[in-house]
């Protein structure tokens, strides 16, 4: 399974422009990646995109899940089934409907539109992994900051927030990573001008694969890599903790 990624690292050093003939050992691939404005920008577009979505759905997703695990309204279990809808309907999907509703109110593609599209399935988890968090937590701990004086904003402040915290970042880093990566959507919701680095890089491959793009995919790898391995052992240390 990971034969082909050690295959696309080994071709980003290499020397030649053609991926199948080996050359030499260079590094070359990678201080270019740094020179070239259409990367440049497309990086920038990315990170405001992940960034802004991530930032929403923390708030949202907080929340969402905390609404649902502590208060009870009628439609409550309807109301759940949809919220996580996003994790189990296709990226295809969620791009059409997304275009089609932007096109019923004639809204103009941008930045903005993909943001909004990616808001969408990163609430989804960021409000799934706060939810498993808030599971693992002692609601007396609330019910005795309300009998001591507290408010119900204090206590949620001062006494839930700080120990959803591990969840809360786990799950946006969670986010941010899947946000990063997303190419099927954002290339449905993207505004002339406002490709994001997965839209660049296939946009490179159709005149085949360089060792530039080779690079730039062993960085992306390795940035969701890394963002992902820090939300799975802040999540392991907080339910250790829970327990």
């Amino acid at each position: 399974m990971y034969l082909p990624i050690l295959v696309l690292a080994f071709y980003s050093f290499n020397k030649s422009p053609y991926s199948a003939t080996w050359q030499a050992f260079t590094l070359d691939w990678y201080r270019n990646l740094f020179s070239d404005e259409r990367i440049l920008l497309a990086l920038q577009n990315s990170l405001i995109v992940a960034f802004t979505a991530v930032g929403i759905s923390s708030v949202l997703g907080t929340l969402m899940a905390v609404g649902l695990a502590r208060y009870y309204f009628p439609g409550k279990a309807l109301y759940r089934g949809i919220s996580y809808l996003p994790l189990i309907i296709p990226d295809i999907a969620i791009a059409v409907a997304t275009l089609v509703f932007l096109a019923a109110f004639a809204i103009p593609l941008s930045v903005w539109t993909i943001v909004a599209a990616h808001v969408v399935f990163c609430l989804a988890y960021v409000a799934l992994v706060v939810s498993s968090r808030l599971t693992n937590l002692d609601p007396h701990l609330e019910e005795a900051a309300l009998d001591l004086g507290a408010t119900p904003l204090q206590a949620f402040l001062k006494v839930l927030l700080p120990q959803l915290m591990p969840g809360i970042v786990a799950g946006c880093l969670l986010a941010f990573v899947l946000s990063l990566d997303d190419f099927l959507i954002a290339s449905f919701t993207a505004g002339s001008g406002s490709s994001t680095l997965p839209m660049e890089i296939f946009s490179r491959i159709r005149t085949g694969v360089k060792p530039d793009i080779n690079a730039l995919s062993v960085i992306l790898i390795l940035v969701s890599a890394i963002a992902a391995l820090v939300a799975e052992l802040i999540r392991a240390s907080s339910e250790q903790e829970s327990h």
